[in-house]
């Protein structure tokens, strides 16, 4: 049984270490909080027994969990393991340090993978005699639901390596794809991004409430997004596909990239999304919500498998 090692054991600590564990891979989960290792090993039963309860395991509930081992020595965590995980915050100097331990400790064939949503491979990685098994595998919270896994390697990551961890992504459940130049943000989040852009600013400027845009997705492109991606989108939604959509498209597209340039993330754009965001969903309920959007998301997930096997994916 491969070992795979999981650097944190934080909310995608947590649901890499389901990933792994119920595709049959032993689980070594390092944190240097015992405290949170012990709280840990309780939430990850409690999102396997969901997983279950939505179909989406098979397997009994403890088995999965007998697994995963949670220990608070880094080298004992990464001692025989095929491949790491990391996940600590989004901490420059914090990820340099811990590479750097990681390095010295973990086996010379050991890849090592980051969860980091922004910060490229290349620069936490420059420092480290074993730079070239390097690279970030950024996954979409919680990847135990949301499978997709982007991985981006640094100028000097060994290809060989990159191709490995795909084949393990995909073994165990997850949709990889590679970024094949370093570019801030990778791609979901610049795909991401650019919506978000939008959205607050047709807020702010008082073109749409809140939760009118936010059905604009959920109720419209959402739907469509969910089980195709825009390019499929555009090439469907015209008669003689992509260029057809450009041609007919494009010119109003364009008018409108040029309305909105980036503005600043403060309160002048944010601050009504926030304020209606509150009144929508006060702090007080935000935990039992992301609950819920967990099982909603496994529900979809449900869906989405499904309807592959019926229909086709």
């Amino acid at each position: 049984m491969e070992k795979v090692a999981v650097i944190g054991a934080g909310m995608v600590g947590r649901a890499w270490a389901i990933v792994f564990a119920r595709a049959g891979r032993s689980v070594s989960l390092y944190d240097t909080d015992a405290g949170a290792l012990e709280n840990a090993l309780v939430l990850i039963a409690g999102a396997a027994n969901d997983l279950h309860r939505e179909g989406l395991v098979d397997e009994d509930v403890q088995a999965i969990v007998s697994r995963i081992t949670a220990t608070t020595d880094l080298a004992a965590a990464l001692k025989d393991a095929v491949y790491a995980q990391e996940n600590a915050p989004e901490n420059l100097d914090l990820k340099r340090d811990l590479y750097a331990q990681m390095d010295a400790v973990a086996p010379a064939d050991t890849i090592m993978g980051s969860s980091t949503s922004g910060i490229r491979a290349s620069e936490f990685s420059e420092h480290l005699k074993g730079r070239h098994r390097v690279l970030v595998a950024h996954p979409v919270n919680p990847p135990s639901v949301v499978p997709l896994v982007e991985l981006a390697p640094a100028p000097w990551t060994d290809a060989a390596c990159v191709d490995k961890v795909r084949a393990l992504m995909e073994a165990v459940g997850q949709q990889p794809i590679t970024v094949r130049k370093e570019i801030d943000g990778f791609i979901l989040n610049r795909l991401q991004g650019a919506l978000l852009n939008e959205a607050l600013c047709l807020v702010a400027d008082g073109y749409v409430s809140t939760e009118d845009l936010d059905k604009t997705v959920k109720h419209g492109l959402g739907l469509r997004w969910s089980f195709m991606g825009p390019m499929e989108t555009i090439d469907l939604n015209a008669p003689d596909g992509v260029p057809d959509y450009c041609g007919r498209y494009g010119p109003i597209y364009r008018q409108v990239a040029q309305e909105n340039d980036a503005r600043p993330w403060d309160d002048t754009l944010f601050g009504q999304a926030a304020k209606d965001r509150r009144a929508i969903l006060p702090m007080d309920k935000h935990v039992e919500r992301q609950q819920w959007r967990d099982r909603r998301l496994m529900a979809l997930a449900r869906h989405k498998k499904e309807a592959a096997e019926r229909l086709g994916d």
